[in-house]
């Protein structure tokens, strides 16, 4: 896989390395661009697949938008499950966790800052 110049706009689906662990799938957007400031993912979380049982805390903001599956977002005391076309922002300094919930693989497109891949 050739990520191609830095500067490209473009980039292939196999140009998107997985920088996933676990079960879950992290597809990168960007690696090799010069001074990027934002972290932009397309993540793959299969069936029964979660971010673990401790809550996520780091500096900066994210969100994302639901493609496909159903998974269960908890932001602090706040639970809810999104669908396709649902979405979340917050400050991530707040405790956070993601849980697929559904039957099927939970596609999810996000991006947080700063960038941490």
């Amino acid at each position: 896989m050739d990520p191609g110049p830095p500067e490209q706009p473009f980039y292939a689906a196999d140009e998107l390395p997985d920088v996933g662990n676990n079960d879950i799938h992290y597809y990168l957007v960007g690696q090799h661009r010069p001074q990027r400031q934002m972290c932009i993912l397309r993540e793959v979380m299969p069936p029964g697949s979660d971010t673990g049982e401790a809550m996520i805390e780091h500096e900066g903001e994210e969100g994302g938008v639901i493609i496909a599956g159903r998974v269960e977002v908890t932001v602090g005391s706040q639970v809810r499950v999104l669908g396709p076309g649902e979405a979340y922002y917050f400050e991530s300094k707040v405790p956070h966790r993601f849980r697929n919930v559904g039957n099927e693989d939970a596609v999810i497109v996000s991006a947080n800052t700063p960038a941490t891949f």
